[in-house]
């Protein structure tokens, strides 16, 4: 996948097994907001040979389809080179599900009833390279996410980040860009970059979203009351 340059379409490729959702896309993700839908699949099994013909920045991925779902399809993409992001589609009853395709490797996830405005700027988040994860239904998730899956590192490893990157891991667990993290801490984009780098390496985290749940389990951010 190459990086996103903001005079270029954010190329998509929808998977959903539901004509209608698809075309509810269609509709939303239009040239004119930035975004192109270079290939559709009703199936998980079709997603690998769309990339194959159809090289994209994001993938939009339902979750319950017949043959192949959305957390296989997802593992199959992320064991690719060069996978690009995935962006799952969920209703507000799916929690293990999605927590499931975080495991998997997902990027972030989205109610499928969301804003059109709102699901642009998931797409446009994701294929840039950062997580998005619905307020409506982060907490849940999260906790079913972290009833699954193994502790990510002990305290004594947490005290290996310095101040500037336990600042930067607030921002990415409070949901911001790399840019908001960049100009909240007066820094570039690069450095912060080179601190999610350093951030990952040291705590042995594989994504942002694996990020988010290790900030919160371990008392770094507090879900809001």
């Amino acid at each position: 996948m190459t990086p996103v340059n903001d005079s270029d379409p954010i190329r998509v490729v929808v998977v959903d097994d539901q004509e209608l959702v698809r075309s509810g896309l269609r509709r939303i993700l239009r040239r004119r907001d930035g975004m192109e839908i270079v290939a559709e699949c009703g199936d998980g099994s079709e997603v690998v040979e769309a990339l194959e013909a159809n090289p994209a920045d994001v993938v939009v991925m339902d979750l319950r389809m017949r043959q192949v779902d959305g957390i296989a399809a997802t593992r199959q993409l992320r064991a690719l080179p060069s996978a690009p992001p995935v962006l799952v589609l969920t209703t507000f009853d799916e929690d293990e599900l999605v927590s499931g395709a975080l495991r998997a490797g997902a990027a972030g996830f989205i109610l499928k009833d969301s804003p059109a405005e709102e699901l642009v700027m998931a797409v446009r988040s994701v294929a840039l390279g950062d997580a998005w994860l619905d307020p409506a239904i982060t907490g849940r998730v999260l906790a079913t996410y972290r009833s699954a899956a193994p502790p990510a590192a002990s305290p004594a490893e947490v005290s290996e980040l310095t101040d500037r990157e336990l600042e930067v891991l607030r921002g990415l667990a409070s949901g911001w860009t790399n840019s908001e993290i960049a100009e909240r801490l007066v820094i570039s984009e690069l450095t912060v970059k080179s601190h999610i780098g350093r951030i990952f390496a040291k705590l042995d985290l594989r994504d942002r979203a694996a990020a988010i749940v290790f900030a919160y389990d371990h008392g770094i951010v507090r879900p809001a009351t």
